[in-house]
């Protein structure tokens, strides 16, 4: 008896552990929502691509400090004298030249700025891509985790119309009951599993974009960690105002506004942009001359008026740009600080009392079904509004984090960052 015993709980225990180790070889890996950002900053092509343009932004200093290089001109050829002479009539003579352009240095300066400006340009957009690349990982995030705590709900729904449904088939079959309320609570058990299952296809979905944003090196199966933020951020609209230079979108044009005027700078400077020194040697047969020079160019006929007013204009085009894009973006900080006003409040209406209200009013509708003061329609009509509650629960709470995540890529800010 004892041996069989040992026997069975050797080999449940085996059983345990082949389990055990089936679910840990085989679980789906987990992430949190700063190990994807972390992955995507690694992985994402469109990253890489910038970066290459940063790359290239600063090859562009390189060349800007680097000089002009010098020229060597050489020549040889027959040279004929003025009086004849059979004897020595022709002879081969040569020369050679070197010629070294030299730049004011306003003008390295000025070319040396608008490669700089590039660079910052550059950089401006790297860190607008990386910011709306964030957030949009964090909207979809917090959209898995949503429709998770949905489904989570809807498998609760499940189960319990599931029991009720057994209890409503046992009372018909006793007669207790008539047959319409097993009919209805068979309609409604089959609306609690249609919802089940369109949650899990939203939970696909929202994990396959989710993937999309990061890297394809994540697998097709992920879970994500984590949870909804808390519903207490207090924001200020005067102080997110205060905030509005810090917009990656205002420093791209800000940027490009800073390239516009070195370059009009630099096409100034380009007027006269230099001098060549130049030295060389002419050998004659029997003369040897030596030459030392300056070149200086003299803007007589082209002042480079076109590419100095089509320098202007740009800047002029980028400052009115700004102008224009501070006033729009001022005006989407008020629209966006609006709707998180309204999700706000929305989100304190159920959790002051709404939640609690439902849930109050279920309870006394299962009681009384219990007891048989009620019947079974008014019990699911409960059922079914305690579920709506809490789903629109969840809905205002999306929205509110969606708000605020609006508000962080317009202002390039991280407002959820200590907050989760």
């Amino acid at each position: 008896m004892n041996i069989k015993y040992n026997f069975h709980m050797r080999l449940l225990f085996l059983m345990l552990l082949l389990g055990f180790l089936s679910n840990s070889a085989w679980s789906a890996p987990q992430y949190t929502l700063q190990d994807l950002i972390d992955i995507a900053k690694r992985e994402n092509p469109i990253l890489d691509v910038l970066k290459a343009k940063e790359d290239a932004a600063r090859s562009t200093v390189i060349t800007a400090e680097s000089y002009l290089n010098p020229e060597i001109e050489a020549g040889s050829g027959p040279s004929k004298y003025r009086t004849p002479n059979s004897t020595a009539n022709q002879k081969q003579n040569w020369g050679v030249t070197l010629s070294q352009p030299l730049e004011f240095p306003n003008v390295r300066s000025a070319r040396k700025a608008v490669a700089e400006s590039r660079v910052n340009y550059a950089s401006s957009v790297t860190e607008a891509t990386m910011i709306n690349l964030s957030l949009q990982i964090k909207k979809a995030f917090y959209e898995v985790l949503q429709n998770e705590a949905v489904l989570k709900i809807a498998e609760g729904d499940r189960d319990a119309l599931n029991d009720i449904r057994g209890k409503v088939g046992l009372r018909v079959e006793v007669g207790e009951a008539p047959r319409y309320e097993l009919i209805k609570a068979d309609t409604e058990l089959v609306a609690a599993q249609r919802d089940a299952d369109a949650a899990k296809l939203r939970i696909y979905e929202s994990k396959l974009y989710l993937r999309g944003l990061v890297s394809k090196s994540l697998t097709d199966t992920f879970n994500v960690n984590g949870s909804l933020p808390s519903t207490d951020i207090t924001l200020n609209a005067d102080s997110l105002k205060d905030e509005i230079n810090k917009s990656p979108r205002l420093k791209q044009i800000k940027a490009s506004a800073e390239i516009a005027e070195n370059r009009l700078r630099l096409e100034e400077k380009l007027i006269n942009p230099g001098i060549t020194l130049r030295a060389g040697v002419d050998q004659d047969p029997d003369i040897t001359s030596y030459r030392f020079g300056v070149s200086i160019p003299i803007p007589i006929w082209n002042q480079r008026q076109g590419q100095i007013g089509e320098a202007a204009a740009g800047y002029r085009e980028l400052q009115a740009q700004y102008t224009d894009q501070e006033l729009a973006l001022r005006r989407d900080i008020e629209s966006a600080f609006q709707r998180y006003l309204i999700a706000q409040q929305q989100v304190k209406t159920f959790e002051s009392g709404l939640l609690s209200q439902a849930e109050s009013v279920l309870k006394v509708a299962e009681s009384a079904y219990r007891y048989g003061e009620r019947g079974i329609l008014e019990y699911l009509d409960a059922q079914r509004t305690y579920r709506l509650v809490r789903k629109d629960y969840l809905a205002s709470k999306y929205d509110y984090v969606v708000a605020i995540l609006e508000i962080e890529q317009l202002l390039g800010m991280d407002i959820l960052e200590n907050k989760i």
